[in-house]
């Protein structure tokens, strides 16, 4: 990991210079696996002490900027939001790769080697009560709900029935035979 520090209307000390990479080399090992690079500017105007962060890791780039009375909180506050960052940015990956780590992010589930077919899409269950009722109180009920799709009991029939939205306005009714 390299650390550039850059001082700007202050003295550099090594006090401050110390702090800044031990703060940092801390967080980055704690929340990020790879080496990154990190340019810290810290300045003073006035009353005001300002901490830059700039840090690329795992192709990303972080910033995070600072302004207090005291440099060195300045400092711990910049570097709060940069392990603020971290950890989103960590939660991300973890939820796009699911949770079973690589294996899913390539598309298998055993951690073989994936293949040239695609994933088959999941079935993803869905229970509903059928009601019994007419198509017409059938139709008024989906109008009311906004679904896409009903399924009731047709009370003529006393069969199972699916009543669905058509892309062309009208409603599609699916019964057995």
């Amino acid at each position: 990991m390299q650390i550039n520090v850059t001082f700007r209307h202050v003295d550099p000390t090594p006090a401050l210079k110390a702090h800044a990479e031990e703060k940092l080399d801390r967080m980055v090992k704690k929340h990020l696996r790879r080496p990154v690079d990190a340019h810290v500017i810290l300045s003073v105007s006035k009353e005001r002490h300002a901490a830059e962060i700039t840090l690329q890791a795992d192709h990303v780039t972080m910033f995070a900027k600072e302004e207090t009375t005291d440099l060195y909180a300045a400092i711990d506050l910049a570097v709060g939001k940069l392990e603020h960052q971290a950890q989103k940015l960590r939660e991300k990956r973890k939820e796009h790769k699911g949770p079973s780590g690589d294996a899913r992010a390539h598309g298998t589930d055993d951690g073989a080697a994936p293949d040239a077919t695609p994933a088959r899409p999941r079935v993803i269950a869905r229970r509903v009560s059928a009601k019994p009722m007419a198509v017409d109180e059938a139709v008024t009920t989906l109008d009311r709900t906004g679904d896409e799709f009903l399924v009731f009991t047709n009370a003529g029939s006393q069969q199972l029935a699916v009543l669905y939205r058509r892309k062309d306005g009208n409603y599609g009714l699916i019964e057995p035979e």
